[in-house]
């Protein structure tokens, strides 16, 4: 492991400038949060983006297209990244559902940016009447419980910071402003994360759902260095109680447990 970045696993924080999802290179460790708040800084660069009707298990994900060394680059726009037609579809798909007057249902966003819209908008009208078309997965199920962990990689490789940072919740992970959660991705140059086949229903508690998501995760350094992580994230939302907004009843990254083992 690199020198330098904090990640919370099997109870203590452990150094590694590269572990995923958990503090950014030469960032002090940081104290312990509530259950569902421990990790949460960064994760290393990331992956492309998977189809939205992914079943869930099916995690082998295409190859990530190799990003700048720097986290200041330009994001990736979704029609540079899948393609004019593909991003035309999504597009039409996000304008569809979306309730907001200027949606970012535009191909020069990045394929992340448009879908977490998608998902937003399903959210909102999820229950009340026909489901819309577009609307899949249920934007409670497992299968979007997992679509966060694919949108989070899909938005980092495409240097979309942002939107990376908001599948943490409204307020992003715990005590990381947006500026300090991009800046510790400026030496990934990419990543691979594949979905775990072995997905357990969630779990439920103290007025939230809980969704554990396995992944592995492969990364090279700008320097070349290669990587692999292991462990999982977990997602929760709460549960459908009176009073929870569209915001708190919609699934995000609550906690990451990461760990390096050798790449074969």
């Amino acid at each position: 492991m690199r020198r330098g970045a904090w990640a919370w696993t099997s109870g203590a924080w452990i150094s590694g400038c590269a572990l995923l999802a958990l503090g950014a290179c030469g960032a002090p460790s940081q104290p312990e949060g509530k259950a569902d708040e421990v990790a949460g800084n960064n994760s290393v660069a990331p992956v492309a983006d998977a189809p939205r009707n992914e079943s869930v298990g099916q995690s082998p994900m295409p190859d990530a297209t190799p990003v700048a060394d720097s986290a200041s680059a330009e994001p990736l726009s979704c029609a540079a990244d899948i393609g004019v037609t593909a991003a035309a579809k999504r597009v039409a798909v996000c304008r569809n559902v979306s309730p907001a007057t200027r949606p970012p249902c535009n191909a020069a966003n990045s394929c992340a940016m448009i879908e977490d819209e998608i998902a937003r908008s399903c959210a909102l009208f999820d229950g009340k009447g026909e489901p819309m078309q577009g609307c899949d997965p249920a934007p409670k199920s497992m299968a979007a419980a997992v679509a966060v962990v694919q949108r989070y990689y899909s938005a980092l490789n495409a240097r979309d910071y942002g939107t990376a940072w908001a599948q943490w919740g409204e307020d992003g992970p715990p005590n990381q402003t947006l500026d300090k959660f991009q800046s510790g991705f400026a030496g990934t140059r990419s990543t691979r994360v594949t979905i775990g086949s072995k997905l357990e229903p969630g779990d439920g508690g103290a007025g939230s759902i809980y969704q554990t998501v396995p992944v592995t995760v492969d990364s090279q350094l700008a320097d070349g260095t290669r990587q692999r992580f292991v462990g999982d994230y977990v997602v929760r939302r709460v549960n459908d109680v009176d009073g929870a907004t569209p915001a708190q009843l919609r699934w995000h990254i609550g906690q990451a447990k990461l760990k390096a083992v050798p790449v074969s």
